[in-house]
């Protein structure tokens, strides 16, 4: 079924955290598309919705959508994992890599809020229309629900994919590679794992209070749960237009604000993570060109530096018109997995970081977020994020390695960008990652 959902606006602003909390309750399959804790733009949705697969043949969004009506009319919700995205690019993938990791939801009922106007609109079939509206209204009379509160006093210890060691070893053999022009930028990962149960919302509370992401998400399938509080737009459509936005280049925040604006400004000048970002925005501009009308490829912006709580990070947006009769199906195989976490060239990045790794990446390096049934897409990269199952939890984290590359430096951005997932779970760094003579 493909039809649009029909939206009604309430009355007046209603809390994204009580609706969610209402509906996670009732529902096992859930999502909240996130735009953060006091955003004051762009829109989340929350809502639920039927096991489904994403079509390949929805056409993208050439109309634009209708002033202050939410952009999502109805479609599918979830994620697509890396290995899919490699196998179809005809990359090799781990023999334990997950046949079934991508999960949809087509969604059923939905609540949109827009951060910048202050309005809330329900998204429903017709016949349904009223009941849901009613369920969302009582909802927001509520008291909130408990928050995520602290995590456990005694906090467990993550066990690591790699050591320290192991992974700058690692990074010297991607150097190794770039020297002999296999490669130029390889995206290295490794994984932490937090074994035992986990209260996945009470994570999420935790994650999108410390650090707030304009693509965080909570997305539940069949009893596993992403938590993302991303800050990496991956895909957009809308309009006719198709938009990217690489992340590449990491900085940790500092409390003092003379330090973290020292850091911030030797970011955006740094000859090393320019590089590696100009690299990803001609990777992105060939992806889009393939879908894309000839000559339409523009970077609206380059190497501008963009603060979250807990990282500074150096953003590009590259930019282009799709050609018409574009489908989503087309627009994943030419982009998918994201060049951001891959490398380049693509393909050969890929191979080599299948030897390098030593295991599946699963979700993280995927992509989550919305297709609408018009065409509309929002898709967020997924990093920064947490993929819960029933006995344990696990994180990803990595970064893009050139030949300018310090490993000392990228141990420590690996660091940096699995703590507060961590954190968010009540979990150390194990301990040869928490030295500081190693960060």
């Amino acid at each position: 079924m493909r039809e649009r959902l029909s939206p009604r606006e309430l009355p007046g602003w209603v809390d994204p955290a009580r609706v969610f909390r209402m509906l996670e309750a009732q529902a096992a399959d859930v999502f909240w598309l996130d735009a953060g804790a006091a955003a004051t733009e762009g829109w989340s949705f929350v809502g639920t919705g039927e096991p489904s697969s994403l079509p390949d043949d929805v056409r993208l969004d050439v109309v634009p959508a209708d002033d202050g009506r939410p952009p999502f009319a109805g479609g599918w919700v979830g994620w697509r994992d890396y290995e899919s995205g490699a196998r179809a690019a005809g990359a090799p993938v781990s023999d334990s890599a997950d046949e079934s990791a991508s999960s949809w939801l087509r969604a059923t009922r939905v609540v949109a809020f827009d951060h910048a106007a202050g309005r809330t609109w329900t998204l429903s079939a017709e016949a349904d229309a009223e009941t849901w509206a009613v369920a969302v209204a009582a909802a927001s009379a509520r008291p909130a629900g408990e928050p995520g509160g602290e995590a456990d006093s005694a906090p467990r210890v993550a066990e690591a994919r790699h050591d320290p060691q192991e992974y700058a070893a690692l990074i010297e053999r991607c150097r190794g590679l770039i020297r002999a022009g296999i490669a130029y930028q390889l995206c290295l990962t490794t994984r932490f794992t937090v074994p035992g149960a986990h209260d996945a919302v009470a994570v999420y509370e935790r994650l999108r209070a410390a650090t707030p992401a304009h693509h965080g998400g909570f997305v539940r399938i069949g009893g596993r749960a992403l938590l993302s509080a991303s800050p990496e737009q991956f895909l957009h459509a809308g309009g006719g237009v198709i938009r990217s936005r690489p992340i590449k280049g990491t900085r940790p925040r500092s409390a003092d604000p003379q330090t973290d604006a020292a850091l911030a400004a030797e970011l955006a000048v740094n000859v090393k993570e320019r590089a590696e970002n100009v690299m990803i925005v001609d990777l992105m501009r060939n992806d889009l060109s393939r879908v894309c009308v000839p000559g339409t490829i523009r970077v609206d912006g380059l190497w501008t530096v963009e603060s979250y709580p807990a990282v500074h990070q150096l953003v590009s947006t590259v930019s282009g018109t799709a050609a018409e009769g574009t489908t989503v199906g087309a627009l994943l195989e030419a982009t998918f997995p994201a060049g951001s976490m891959t490398g380049a060239p693509k393909l050969s990045a890929m191979t080599r970081l299948h030897e390098l790794e030593g295991g599946p990446r699963g979700v993280y390096a995927g992509c989550f977020g919305y297709v609408g049934v018009d065409g509309a897409v929002d898709l967020a990269m997924v990093i920064r994020s947490i993929v819960i199952d029933a006995d344990e939890a696990v994180i990803g984290a990595g970064g893009g390695i050139t030949w300018g590359s310090v490993a000392a430096a990228e141990v420590a951005e690996v660091a940096t960008k699995a703590r507060a997932p961590l954190a968010a779970l009540g979990a150390e760094m194990p301990a040869l990652w928490g030295s500081d003579i190693l960060n």
